[in-house]
């Protein structure tokens, strides 16, 4: 620290030196660039006669090349950054500035002080929460950072390096060690990184979320088919007395199996935003999408049993009520067994999509899973006469109606879903502004008495609109405000007034100043150590 050295000069100081030096110290700060003090000392008969400060020395340690992409391509995601680091508040900001983040940066001993009162902070965790960062902290402050966000209820996942970083490492829900970092830092991470640089994380978010997004199509999937074989063949049981034949539903069960394993595999888009489970969403999409399925076995039946409509049309072959046996029928079996099969597996095309089914291309496995074992299903509906299984073939014109009957049925599915996406957002917003208003009338700490009723207004609209972005915020846009920095150097050394004229000036102009940090920026690539700043990353 350049003021370190100047506690040790005793030589040839004065108070325009002091004041120049801070000047100086705080104008490379701004432009990002460390300040290296320089002193001397004559040693004469193993005697010094104590350092003189002779000038500054400009460093510029620049973060890697893939950081500001990284971090954009975060933020892009839905989570947000922050930057802690030992620097100079300028320094973080100039750096904050270079890596596209926000410039809300505060020194690390506002956490012990607290919000300033001119802020617009309501308590420390509110400044912690919408910080961009903070400059000057040591450890202790890196490991309470990280645990008022978790208390906050956020997933943190935080970077680092140095034995300094290891406390907050272990404390964070993900402590990700970046490569060449210290043992320290390694035992106390979750995860290391075995190459330089960042941008590793970002592709294991998008890969998480891909895994939950597979996960989430896989619930809903699963049971909408439980709710449609619980409702659709209780319907056809208790009203017209069909008995399905129990094999068939284990053939359902086998050649549904081969086509959810391919899930796995599936392409999918990874969310904007941080996903979490919600199990609202899961069962009143599966009550919505096996209901509707049941509907469309139980409708198709009732047509087949109760009208004349396909035998009138395609001429196929009627089916009469039998009093011994009701409407079960070996034909009639395998009819509806082709009919269930094919427009069930259909339905993960809807599951695992949020718009339209088309605009999301599947991945060839899953497609030819799907078709594979629909043409099992086909062939056995067409040509299989089991007695065993109480089937018997039903023909090329029957499984031709069967396919045509659930496409007509599958695209009013696909819109329906859409709709359901929206009106569950609808619902979601509503119970949480009713959850907001409850919070706000039991859980006020000022009366409404003591407060007007415009400033009871103002202090609602501003804690609504926070609650609102909580909840549609996809993105964490970063507040960046752009520092206005003069670029021009000076000439510390120049400016000493130096009494002994036996003593050399040393002068620094700006051609050097620059040709010193691109000499700087060159080492910097040449070793591939550029500077990673600790950071953490907030779902």
């Amino acid at each position: 620290m350049p003021n370190i050295i100047l506690e040790l000069c005793t030589r040839d100081k004065t108070d325009e030196q002091i004041k120049q030096l801070n000047q100086d110290v705080d104008e490379f700060a701004q432009r990002g660039l460390r300040a290296l003090a320089v002193a001397i000392e004559d040693v004469q008969n193993e005697h010094g006669n104590g350092f003189k400060l002779i000038g500054l020395l400009p460093i510029y340690d620049p973060p890697r090349e893939d950081t500001k992409e990284t971090i954009q391509h975060a933020l892009e995601l839905g989570v947000q950054v922050k930057m802690l680091t030992g620097d100079q508040l300028e320094i973080a900001k100039e750096t904050a500035r270079r890596l596209g983040m926000g410039d809300r940066m505060f020194v690390s001993k506002i956490l012990k002080d607290g919000p300033p009162a001119d802020s617009g902070f309501h308590d420390m965790n509110d400044l912690v929460l919408h910080a961009d960062g903070f400059a000057g902290v040591y450890p202790e402050h890196k490991y309470e950072i990280v645990d008022r966000l978790q208390k906050l209820g956020h997933m943190i996942a935080m970077t680092g390096d140095g034995v300094n970083d290891a406390p907050a490492l272990s404390k964070a829900n993900v402590g990700v060690a970046v490569a060449n970092a210290s043992d320290a830092a390694r035992a106390a991470a979750d995860i290391v990184l075995t190459q330089p640089g960042l941008s590793v994380i970002i592709d294991a978010i998008l890969g998480s979320r891909q895994i939950f997004q597979r996960m989430r199509n896989y619930a809903i999937y699963t049971c909408s088919i439980t709710i449609r074989i619980l409702v659709g063949f209780s319907v056809l049981i208790f009203a017209y007395r069909f008995d399905f034949p129990s094999f068939m539903i284990l053939i359902l069960a086998i050649l549904n199996d081969g086509t959810i394993l391919t899930i796995s595999k599936d392409r999918v888009k990874p969310s904007q935003h941080p996903n979490c489970w919600n199990l609202s969403e899961v069962f009143i999409s599966a009550i919505i999408y096996g209901t509707y399925l049941a509907a469309s076995t139980i409708v198709f039946f009732t047509l087949i049993v109760r009208t004349s409509f396909f035998h009138d049309r395609f001429g196929v072959e009627q089916f009469v009520y039998n009093v011994s046996t009701n409407w079960n029928h070996p034909m009639l079996n395998s009819i509806i067994y082709l009919q269930v099969s094919t427009i069930s597996q259909a339905l993960i095309f809807i599951t695992r999509s949020h718009n339209f089914f088309f605009l999301e291309r599947p991945s060839l496995m899953l497609v030819g899973a799907f078709l594979l074992a629909q043409f099992i299903a086909t062939i056995i509906a067409v040509y299989a006469k089991w007695t065993f299984a109480e089937i018997y073939a039903c023909g090329w014109t029957w499984a031709a109606i069967v396919w045509i009957w659930n496409i007509l049925w599958f695209f009013p599915l696909d819109l329906l879903k859409v709709n359901i996406f929206i009106h569950l957002t609808i619902v979601l917003f509503v119970i949480r502004k009713f959850q907001f208003v409850l919070r706000i009338c039991f859980n006020s700490k000022r009366k409404t008495s003591t407060n007007s009723p415009s400033q009871w207004l103002n202090r609602m609209n501003s804690q609504e609109k926070s609650s609102q972005q909580d909840l549609f915020s996809r993105y964490y846009a970063p507040h960046t405000h752009h520092l206005s920095t003069a670029h021009r150097h000076r000439n510390f050394a120049r400016l000493f007034n130096i009494k002994n004229n036996s003593s050399s000036n040393f002068k620094i102009d700006r051609q050097e100043l620059k040709r010193f940090a691109l000499v700087q920026v060159m080492i910097q690539k040449t070793k591939n150590q550029e500077q990673i700043l600790p950071c953490i990353f907030i779902f």
